[in-house]
């Protein structure tokens, strides 16, 4: 608390400033107690993995690197969902861009 009462001399922005920094970082590092059931082999991984650290905390750990797995898994399927377009339609688009472009420059 010293250090808020010294940065609150310089003025009330800037506590508040801090303070409100401080209340978002709190919030976002809060941690919800859940119960899943896990099967007894991903327990016994979990358990020879988490090295120091608490077993919830290696848990965390690795569904967050699934959930990244899972997200670039996603976007590989949305980018070739997008550039598997018909060709006709994606070509006609293309050319009508290219002779608006020749044009655009034979005026320069």
């Amino acid at each position: 608390m010293a250090c808020l009462q010294t940065i609150c001399r310089d003025g009330p922005s800037t506590f508040s400033l801090l303070r409100k920094d401080t209340i978002n970082y709190n919030i976002l590092a809060m941690r919800t107690a859940k119960s899943f059931t896990i099967e007894e082999d991903v327990d016994a991984y979990v358990s020879a993995t988490k090295g120091e650290g608490s077993a919830s905390e290696r848990v965390n750990e690795l569904l967050r690197r699934a959930i990244l797995q899972e997200q670039a898994e996603r976007l590989e399927r949305e980018a070739a969902a997008f550039f598997a377009n018909p060709r006709n339609t994606a070509r006609k688009e293309t050319r009508a861009f290219q002779k608006a472009s020749i044009r655009t420059l034979s005026r320069d």
